[in-house]
């Protein structure tokens, strides 16, 4: 939702919410991009608008980055479009692409925000493992090919839990004014299939995320997994509050908002 024009949205009569699921692969994330880029904030706008026969502007939960996805995104909006919220998700199908989907609809408090309203999110990032990767799963998930130590990983997982400064796991970019501390309620990793893939799923659920934090969070827990990094060394990098000491970010496609609580 455009500062500029905030006032004048929430004089419309109604504010609904949308849970929001969507493939991130084709998108410059989720915010609003100048075209020729084209984010998954710009399609949900453009093709409300045709349902709600009035410009449609978003708050979301969450700024997801290029490449990742989203099964429980959640986005606010106020609207004077007086269709029921049930035939909301039937309608949004009717115009949305494939890759983007209205999983449920509601009609919310006036005062409630997508964003602020939020009090916890959890992330989960896919790792396939296996010789060859899976055309089935490729697109959301990493796809590692060595050995992992997957009971090194749920060590070092365990040490990010309580409330800390996370300045280790923040990347350059995001805004330098917020605080490096966040609370993570639970960190953990457990083995399944998807399709016939190896597939570990890393699962942080906490009160809110830095930039490119899971990620980073996801390639340090590999590195010991790897045997490159003990889990000493884990909690070690951990404590020094040194973004330089982690390795490269995850890649994108591996990570999923799943569930913002309110």
């Amino acid at each position: 939702m455009r500062a500029e024009h905030k006032h004048a949205m929430k004089l419309r009569r109604r504010n609904l919410a949308l849970t929001v699921a969507y493939d991130g692969t084709n998108y410059s994330g989720f915010q609003w991009q100048s075209p020729p880029r084209v984010a998954v904030q710009n399609v949900l706008e453009e093709r409300l608008s045709k349902i709600f026969g009035e410009p449609i502007e978003l708050a979301a939960a969450g700024r997801t980055d290029a490449g990742v996805h989203a099964f429980g995104q959640v986005v606010n909006f106020f609207t004077d479009g007086r269709i029921a919220v049930d035939k909301i998700p039937i309608a949004a199908r009717s115009v949305l692409p494939a890759d983007v989907v209205v999983r449920e609809a509601r009609e919310v408090d006036r005062n409630f925000s997508a964003l602020h309203s939020a009090h916890s999110k959890v992330y989960v990032y896919r790792i396939v493992r296996g010789a060859a990767n899976n055309p089935f799963v490729g697109r959301f998930a990493w796809h590692i090919d060595r050995p992992l130590d997957v009971d090194a990983m749920a060590e070092a997982l365990s040490l990010l839990v309580g409330t800390n400064d996370y300045t280790s796991f923040r990347a350059a970019g995001g805004a330098p004014n917020m605080s490096p501390v966040r609370t993570i309620y639970a960190a953990e990793i457990f083995d399944g299939e998807l399709f016939g893939a190896d597939v570990l799923t890393i699962k942080i659920h906490a009160s809110g995320f830095l930039y490119h934090m899971a990620r980073n969070i996801v390639a340090l827990t590999v590195a010991v997994g790897r045997g490159r990094v003990s889990v000493d060394g884990f909690r070690k990098i951990f404590a020094a509050r040194d973004r330089s000491l982690v390795p490269a970010t995850a890649p994108a496609c591996g990570l999923c908002l799943q569930e913002v609580l309110y």
